[in-house]
C-alpha cells in the first residue's frame, strides 16, 4: 500500500525536453544503510539517462537533478534537511528546470510536510519504494507540480536495483532490511519496517558479482545482521554466510554491521575466527552500561552478557578491533546509571566509540516518557564519556605502535595526506591508518604527493602507467600495502617506518588494476572493463543484480 499526493507547481518547468543529457547528484544524510540507498538511487537515475555531475559541480549543488538521502535517527536530522534545501532553494532559482528529490527515513515520517516546509521541492520518495525515483522525477516534471509518495512496505527489495558502487576495491551487501526490535528510542522499525531477509544465495551471487567487478573487500548490511534467517527458519544462517564468503576467490576482506548483543551467538564468532577474510573487527552496540536503562531501552541483554561476548570475541580474535554506539542522557538515567556505562566502558576497551545525547524522536516510547534529563546534565556527563573514551581509544591505538600491518590503500586523501605526503587506508581491524611512501619515491614521480593522495588529474599519472613501467614502490587505491606502524593517535594510525628503512612492500590486486583502468577510462584513455557496458564516468561502476547460477 502507498500513498500519493501532488501538490502545487514548485516552480516553472519547461515543457520540452532539455538539450544534453541531465546532470545528477545525491547527498547522503546518515548511516551505511542510507550510503547504500544512495548507491541504489545513483545507480537508477543512470539507467534512466542521467549523469552523474561533475566534482566541481557537486561540490556547487549545480545539477539538474539533486537528491537529498535524509535520517531520521538523531534530533537534528530535519535541521541539517532544510538547512540543505534552504541553500539548494536559491541555486534553483537559477537553474530553470533544475529539481530536488527528498528521500530516505525522514521523508519516510514527514511525507508531504516536507513540501509544505519547503515548496520548491519536487518529489518526495520513503524508504519502501526506492524504484520509484526516476518516474516521480518525470512525473513531476510533465505535470508541474510536486509528487509525494510513501510506500507503507516494502515493494522492491533495495538489492535488486541497479546499483553505482562508490568504490571498485569495497562495497556494501544488503543481507536484510528492516527491524524486530523494539527499542524505546529508535525509529528505525517504524520507517524501515519488520525483518526481511535476503536468500543466502541471492547475498552471495551479489558478492561474486561485486569481487568480478573487482572488489576486494565486502561489507555485509542489515539493521540486526546476527538474526539473518529467521525469516527463512535458519537461526545459523549468518554464521553459514560469513564461511560461504570465505570460499568466494578473491574476497579477501569480509565486514559485518550491526548485530544485536542479544541474539549474538557462538557459532559467528567461531566462524570469524575460523574464515581467514572475515577481518577481526566487530562494532556492537551496548547503548548503555546501566542494566536499569537497557530494560528500559528494551535492549534484551544486560551489561554482563555484553562483556561476555566481548571477552570470548578476544578469546579467538586476540587482535579483534571492538567499536560500538552509546547514548548518554537516556530519560530516567540517573548519576549511578551512568557511572554503570563508564565502568562498563573502560572495561570493554573500545577502540571506538559513537557516542550521542539522548535526543526524543516523535512517535517513539522514550519520546513521552517521564524523567526526561536537563540539557546540562546530559552534556556534562557526555563530555565525561567522551574524555574516558579518548583516553581507551588513545591506549588501544599506542598498542599497535611496532607491529607490521597489511593495508588496504583507499581513494581520496586524509585531511593533510596532501602536505604529509602520505596515503590512507584501513588495517584488517578497520583502523584508519596514514602511511609514507619512499622518499626517493617521491623525488621520481611526476604527479607529486598531492596527486598522489587524489583523483587522476592525466593519464599521464604514474599510477595509470602500465604493469612493464608501474614502479613497484607505488601503491594505487584497491592495493594492499604492508607498512610498520611509528605513532598512534586515538582514531588513526601513522606507518612511517620506511623513512627509516623499515617495512613497506606494496602488492598489486586486481582492485587496483580495476582502479587504474575506471580511471584511464574516466580521463579518455580507453574502454573500462569493468563498466558492465555502461559509458565511463567519473568514478564507480554501475551493477545490478546478478543473475543465480542453477
Amino acid at each position: 500500500m502507498s500513498s500519493t499526493t501532488q501538490s502545487p507547481a514548485v516552480s516553472a518547468r519547461p515543457t520540452d525536453e532539455p538539450s544534453g543529457q541531465r546532470t545528477y547528484l545525491v547527498r547522503t544524510l546518515g548511516c551505511q544503510m542510507n550510503v547504500h540507498d544512495s548507491e541504489h538511487m545513483a545507480g537508477m537515475l543512470e539507467q534512466a539517462g542521467y549523469a552523474r555531475a561533475t566534482a566541481e559541480d557537486e561540490a556547487a549543488s549545480r545539477a539538474d537533478v539533486v537528491v537529498i538521502n535524509t535520517c531520521a535517527v538523531r534530533e537534528n536530522a530535519a535541521t541539517r534537511l532544510y538547512g540543505n534545501l534552504g541553500q539548494l532553494a536559491g541555486i534553483k532559482s537559477d537553474r530553470p528546470g533544475m529539481q530536488i528529490a527528498v528521500g530516505g527515513c525522514l521523508a519516510q515520517k514527514d511525507r508531504g510536510e516536507i513540501v509544505s516546509k519547503a515548496p520548491w521541492v519536487d518529489v518526495v520518495f520513503g524508504t519502501h519504494n526506492l524504484d520509484a525515483l526516476p518516474v516521480l522525477l518525470e512525473r513531476a516534471r510533465h505535470n508541474a507540480e510536486a509528487q509525494v509518495e510513501i510506500a507503507e512496505s516494502l515493494q522492491v527489495f533495495p538489492s535488486t536495483l541497479p546499483t553505482r558502487r562508490e568504490s571498485v576495491y569495497a562495497g556494501w551487501v544488503s543481507i536484510s532490511v528492516g527491524c524486530n526490535n523494539t527499542c524505546t528510542f529508535c525509529i528505525v522499525p517504524h520507517l524501515r519496517g519488520k525483518e526481511r531477509d535476503r536468500r543466502p544465495g541471492e547475498v552471495l551471487a551479489e558478492v561474486e558479482a561485486l569481487v568480478a567487478a573487482g572488489a576486494v573487500e565486502v561489507t555485509l548490511l542489515g539493521q540486526n545482521v546476527n538474526s539473518y534467517g529467521v525469516e527463512f527458519g535458519d537461526r545459523g544462517a549468518f554464521a553459514k554466510l560469513l564461511r560461504a564468503c570465505g570460499a568466494i576467490e578473491g574476497l579477501e576482506r569480509v565486514r559485518f554491521t550491526s548485530p544485536h548483543p542479544a541474539a549474538f551467538t557462538d557459532d559467528v564468532i567461531e566462524a570469524m575466527a575460523e574464515t581467514p577474510n572475515v577481518m577481526p573487527s566487530l562494532h556492537m552496540p551496548l547503548q548503555s552500561g546501566s542494566d536499569r536503562v537497557l530494560r528500559a531501552m528494551r535492549r534484551s541483554y544486560r551489561s554482563a552478557r555484553f562483556l561476555g561476548i566481548l571477552d570470548r570475541v578476544r578469546d579467538a580474535m586476540p587482535d579483534a578491533a571492538i567499536t560500538t554506539d552509546i547514548i548518554v542522557g537516556f530519560p530516567g538515567e540517573t548519576e549511578e546509571d551512568f557511572r554503570e556505562t563508564l565502568r562498563v566502558v573502560e572495561a570493554s576497551r573500545f577502540s571506538s566509540a559513537f557516542m550521542f545525547q539522548y535526543s526524543p524522536r516523535p512517535g517513539t516510547p522514550a519520546a513521552t516518557m517521564e524523567e526526561q534529563l536537563p540539557k546540562e546534565v546530559v552534556q556534562e556527563r557526555f563530555e565525561r564519556l567522551l574524555a574516558l573514551q579518548e583516553r581507551i581509544a588513545g591506549e588501544e591505538a599506542a598498542r599497535q605502535v611496532g607491529r607490521t600491518i597489511d593495508v588496504l590503500v583507499s581513494e581520496g586523501a586524509g585531511k593533510k595526506d596532501g602536505a604529509t605526503h602520505r596515503l590512507s587506508g584501513r588495517a584488517p581491524d578497520n583502523r584508519l591508518v596514514h602511511l609514507a611512501l619512499p622518499a626517493d619515491l617521491l623525488d621520481d614521480v611526476a604527479a607529486g604527493a598531492e596527486g598522489l593522495a587524489g583523483a587522476p588529474a592525466s593519464l599521464e599519472d604514474p599510477r595509470l602507467a602500465d604493469a612493464a613501467t608501474l614502479d613497484p614502490r607505488l601503491p594505487r587505491p584497491g592495493d594492499v600495502v604492508t607498512v610498520g606502524v611509528t605513532r598512534s593517535a586515538p582514531h588513526f594510525l601513522v606507518a612511517d617506518a620506511v623513512l627509516d628503512g623499515g617495512a613497506y612492500a606494496v602488492r598489486r590486486t586486481r582492485s587496483g588494476d580495476a582502479w587504474a583502468q575506471r580511471e584511464t577510462a574516466r580521463l579518455g584513455g580507453g574502454e573500462d572493463e569493468h563498466s558492465h557496458g555502461t559509458a565511463p564516468s567519473a568514478g564507480p561502476v554501475v551493477l545490478g543484480m546478478p543473475s543465480l547460477r542453477a
